[in-house]
């Protein structure tokens, strides 16, 4: 699907989670069915997800810690979607650097670092390290709440 500018600026006003498709139809010059129909399409498509996002750190007793993995394999997208399926990961990249991924992870009472790597990370091949960075303070990071 080729992402125009048009889609561009109904995304940008979709930001607004709760912005109705009547306001932005008005906004752009374009219909009401055409925001529609544009929005449904890029979420078909895969292009666009609208979710409920919230600030980590205004959930009681949640925590956000930021992973760097170093794997034994080369087989990086297949680890890495492996990783997006354990218990707590919000996201996953596959990036350059010292790390082959880094995973963006979500804790919470009851299932803090030791829970993530002893029942979680334990359970996959080919982890040669992992290494922690705990988030103190964040500024525009929202997830969305996985548990």
């Amino acid at each position: 699907m080729k992402v125009d500018d048009l889609n561009i600026s109904i995304i940008r006003h979709l930001q607004e989670g709760r912005k109705s498709y009547k306001i932005i139809a008005e906004d752009l010059g374009v219909s009401e069915n055409t925001v529609r129909s544009r929005v449904s399409k890029l979420e078909e498509e895969g292009v666009l997800e609208i979710v409920g996002l919230v600030d980590p750190e205004a959930v009681p007793r949640h925590r956000v810690v930021m992973v760097g993995v170093k794997l034994t394999t080369m087989d990086l997208v297949k680890k890495g979607e492996e990783f997006s399926r354990v218990r707590g990961v919000v996201s996953v990249s596959v990036v350059t650097g010292r790390f082959d991924l880094i995973l963006v992870v979500l804790l919470k009472e009851g299932f803090g670092l030791l829970e993530f790597y002893t029942e979680e990370v334990s359970r996959l091949q080919g982890v040669q390290s992992v290494e922690t960075f705990v988030v103190y303070k964040s500024y525009n990071l929202k997830i969305p709440y996985i548990f």
